[in-house]
């Protein structure tokens, strides 16, 4: 998930998105399309975490219903907002993990629509209201950042993965406009090369590409910075002709080809960077 706020990593645009204010039909837009979301999405989560209370206690880690039920929500989601969405390639059947860019709070719909993964994001997320009750309903593994730490991190990872949950990393650290790949951060992969890890993990590159309303801005889904997400989700409701978010799967690649963490993150950001090209968007800002 991405780090917001005053984080000295959050990436901030040059120019602000600039959201006129919402009119009449603007605001029924709004409840027309918000009130069932919520309803789905609220509705859904009361009996995910019912269901919960009979899953824990049967099959510990392993999900064999809740996950279901945060696919529910996801796809549903797109359907009610009226936004496209479509999947190109296919998620990897291996065990492993899965890297994506980060462009806004709609990454969360759009890669649980797809297919069943649990996000991994810093422990402080797990304390936000809302967000965090939401995180943590839905298995979200939380990490502490801190080096000492390192050891108990990766038996998170283990449990996580014998489990047969595929685990997303953000690796750009922070969200930007989906008009950028940042650069991987290499930290992050070294988990991925441990000698617990390395020999059966696969890792899978998947880029998020964003086609903003006819005639918007092309980074309107964009949520970064310290942007704030009540204003955004409105524009989101209100816009009056959605666009479409695709999310491409690249081919995964095997830890074990792997021995040096900074070479992982550039083969992996080089795929990512690759599907916004292929997409027609060409990123030329890389830097933080």
């Amino acid at each position: 998930m991405t780090d917001r706020g005053t984080n000295p990593q959050t990436w901030v645009a040059p120019e602000p998105v600039s959201h006129p204010p919402l009119g009449p039909a603007d605001w029924l837009r709004v409840v027309l399309r918000g009130a069932p979301l919520a309803i789905v999405v609220f509705g859904c989560l009361g009996l995910l975490l019912i269901v919960r209370l009979i899953e824990r206690p049967i099959f510990g880690l392993r999900r064999p219903v809740t996950p279901y039920i945060t696919q529910f929500v996801c796809r549903s989601a797109f359907v009610l907002l009226g936004m496209g969405y479509r999947t190109i390639g296919a998620p990897m059947s291996q065990p492993g993990a899965v890297v994506a860019n980060h462009a806004s709070w709609l990454d969360i719909f759009a890669l649980n629509a797809a297919k069943r993964i649990y996000f991994v994001s810093k422990s402080e997320v797990a304390g936000w209201p809302g967000i965090g009750w939401l995180a943590r309903a839905t298995g979200t593994v939380f990490i502490r950042r801190d080096p000492r730490a390192a050891r108990e991190q990766l038996a998170v990872f283990q449990g996580r993965l014998a489990a047969g949950h595929k685990l997303l990393f953000f690796p750009e650290g922070t969200s930007t406009d989906g008009l950028r790949v940042l650069p991987f951060k290499p930290t992050l992969f070294a988990a991925f090369l441990s000698p617990e890890l390395r020999p059966t993990l696969w890792i899978q590159p998947v880029t998020m590409i964003y086609e903003a309303p006819e005639g918007a801005d092309p980074r309107f889904y964009g949520w970064w910075g310290d942007m704030d997400f009540g204003p955004h989700l409105l524009s989101t409701l209100a816009a009056r002709r959605q666009g479409r978010v695709t999310v491409r799967y690249h081919d995964p690649v095997r830890a074990a080809d792997f021995t040096d963490r900074k070479a992982l993150a550039a083969t992996l950001e080089r795929q990512v960077r690759i599907g916004l090209e292929a997409a027609g968007i060409r990123d030329t800002a890389t830097e933080v």
